[in-house]
């Protein structure tokens, strides 16, 4: 066997039992928020955090996004310092609108909600109604929402969609020092 002809073969079978021997691929990573810079023309610069949950009670039909809690932060305002501006939570399905009076009428007026009920650490529910976003596959929340659930270790979060079914989201809360920093919101209370 000539020379090159054997150093080809060696390379070939170094190559393939080099890859059946690699290490196996980790499947699950640790849960972080992801920080992204975003521009718009209103608000001009803003810091967007996410986190990606997983849903425990999926809707009906074809949803193939995963469940998330955006949060946006700006410093638009006269201090220069960062602050909360919107919590969404993207579910990715139409969900269910309750109308809602408001405490003190002017008019005939009623509000869109959402009905989301919320579990920090297998505690008590929290019942809220929080604002659904224009399309309807998302609903927003309050910072004071943002500083109990950073404050979890996990959120367990319910509404129900448009046709009624139940929709059950998990979220495993890592350290929210950064969205802390970058939102001017107390988590540690």
């Amino acid at each position: 066997m000539k020379p090159g002809s054997l150093f080809l073969v060696a390379a070939v079978a170094c190559a393939y039992f080099g890859l059946s021997a690699a290490a196996p691929q980790q499947t699950g990573s640790a849960q972080e928020w992801r920080q992204t810079e975003r521009t718009d023309a209103v608000r001009g610069a803003y810091t967007r955090y996410s986190l990606a949950g997983k849903f425990l009670k999926t809707p009906p039909g074809d949803v193939t996004s995963r469940p998330s809690l955006v949060v946006d932060c700006g410093a638009y305002n006269r201090s220069g310092k960062p602050k909360f501006v919107r919590g969404t939570l993207v579910v990715g399905d139409p969900l269910k609108i309750d109308w809602v009076e408001p405490e003190e009428i002017h008019g005939i007026s009623y509000f869109p909600k959402v009905s989301v009920v919320y579990r920090l650490d297998e505690g008590k529910q929290d019942k809220e109604d929080w604002s659904p976003t224009t399309d309807k596959t998302a609903a927003t929340f309050s910072k004071g929402s943002l500083e109990k659930m950073l404050r979890a270790r996990t959120v367990e979060i319910t509404a129900e969609d448009a046709r009624g079914s139940q929709v059950a989201m998990e979220f495993d809360m890592p350290n929210g020092a950064v969205v802390e920093q970058g939102c001017d919101v107390d988590y540690k209370k």
